[in-house]
């Protein structure tokens, strides 16, 4: 349940920052500034309130490697939906958010527990 409230408050930052950024640049770009921002506050909250991990610099560094891949699949889905299936790219990040988890929550668990990601 910490994972899904730490998942909910970033998508709602993420989602935020998307919207504002989606109205200056195309919807990719601005997907992908949104993601990044993402990214940070998800390596805080889930090192220390979801798998209560130290945070470290080796953990920071490797945290992005699990969101390349998530990004990658986030945005040929962001992409089938808006391009393919005609979906507004204001409201299609959320589906792919939702498709997501599973793995996200899989990858997190890895990198943050492995022992190695704690020096």
């Amino acid at each position: 349940m910490r994972f899904v409230a730490g998942g909910v408050a970033n998508t709602a930052f993420s989602y935020g920052v998307y919207l504002l950024l989606q109205f200056v640049m195309d919807y990719q770009l601005a997907y992908l500034v949104a993601y990044a921002a993402g990214i940070v506050f998800a390596y805080w909250f889930n090192a220390r309130h979801v798998f209560r991990v130290p945070l470290s610099w080796r953990g920071l560094f490797a945290y992005p490697l699990v969101y390349v891949v998530q990004y990658g699949l986030s945005a040929l889905l962001l992409h089938v939906l808006v391009e393919r299936l005609g979906a507004a790219p204001a409201w299609a990040p959320l589906p792919v958010t939702v498709a997501m988890l599973p793995l996200t929550y899989a990858m997190n668990r890895l990198v943050l527990t492995f022992k190695g990601s704690r020096t």
